[in-house]
């Protein structure tokens, strides 16, 4: 080869490696980890690889199925129990934390069920696709849930070594595969349609679990259209996504209950959060880290509601863990 061309295709080859090296860099991915131990981590994963067919570049959560530990197995045991207590803000936690531990709640939740044809309106009965989506579902509960974009499939996690986290103070963290209970890759933007309705999805009932995780950084945009009824054939008790506004009836001084119009389009990012108002349309930055929950607002009385919201939403730099249930 002249040395003209060989100078050439050396130069190419080392553009190739550089190039290679700057997307191999490129590829780290921003996590967010929960352990068996209950506890978040969130960060730079720098050694994150395929498992099996699930290519990294497509996946959107990871949720183990190795056993309880007793971390979990306590948690699991008190949060049946406060699901079926009267105690809400209990019972709300307790739903939120048995979802994110996930698959090992599978078998005691279905041990504990009882066939009494009264299924609705139930947190308990519920929370099952929460923790397993039906077409995930299979004979094997051994098999942990790799969710990617547009499939599902369900392996065997490794059991050597673990992932490597970069903090945002730089710090370095390896969590063995064997600690890791879920792993989420967050996203550019999640989007979701949802429909949210007047008697499962009452502020007294439980939210809808939109099925992702917020960071700091994440900002939402939301729409929503539909009507509710409030009291059946009472229209003073009847909106639109943005709630009464005025009092629906001579007994009620104000439109108002747990802070917003009764009847509008609320969310809350993490249960120990305070609703926020959505209404017809929003948009909501800094939202901070925490699950994102949609209700319609209303007072202990929400047996004789009607009607659903459909709701269209967005946000940003947000973790995809699940489907909306």
């Amino acid at each position: 080869m002249p040395s003209s061309a060989r100078f050439c295709y050396n130069r190419v080859m080392l553009v190739c490696l550089l190039l290679s090296l700057t997307l191999s860099a490129a590829a780290t991915q921003h996590v967010l980890i929960r352990t068996t131990d209950g506890l978040m981590v969130e960060g730079t994963a720098t050694n994150l690889h395929a498992i099996g067919s699930a290519r990294v570049d497509r996946t959107l959560s990871i949720h183990s199925a190795a056993p309880a530990s007793a971390f979990e197995k306590g948690r699991i045991d008190e949060g049946l129990v406060a699901i079926q207590g009267k105690d809400n803000k209990a019972r709300d936690l307790a739903v939120e934390e048995l979802t994110a531990i996930g698959i090992p709640v599978m078998t005691p939740l279905l041990q504990i069920y009882k066939d009494t044809d009264q299924h609705e309106p139930r947190p308990l009965y519920r929370l099952f696709e929460r923790v397993m989506p039906s077409a995930a579902d299979g004979f094997d509960r051994s098999l942990s849930l790799i969710r990617m974009k547009g499939e599902s499939i369900r392996v065997a996690l490794p059991t050597d070594g673990g992932v490597e986290v970069k903090s945002a103070d730089g710090k370095m963290t390896t969590i063995p595969w064997s600690k890791i209970r879920m792993l989420a890759i967050r996203q550019k933007s999640v989007a979701r349609s949802v429909r949210v309705h007047s008697i499962q999805h009452s502020i007294q009932i439980e939210y809808l679990d939109a099925g992702l995780v917020t960071s700091a950084e994440s900002k939402l945009d939301c729409t929503a259209n539909g009507f509710v009824r409030l009291s059946w054939d009472a229209d003073g008790w009847a909106s639109d996504p943005n709630g009464l506004t005025k009092p629906g009836s001579p007994a009620y001084k104000s439109h108002l209950v747990n802070g917003h119009p009764f009847g509008a389009l609320i969310a809350r990012v993490g249960v120990a959060k305070e609703p926020i108002f959505l209404g017809k349309k929003a948009t909501k930055p800094a939202l901070g880290s925490g699950r994102l929950g949609l209700a319609i607002n209303d007072n202990g009385h929400w047996q004789n509601n009607l009607g659903a919201f459909t709701v269209s939403l967005t946000a940003t730099d947000a973790f995809d863990v699940g489907d909306a249930q």
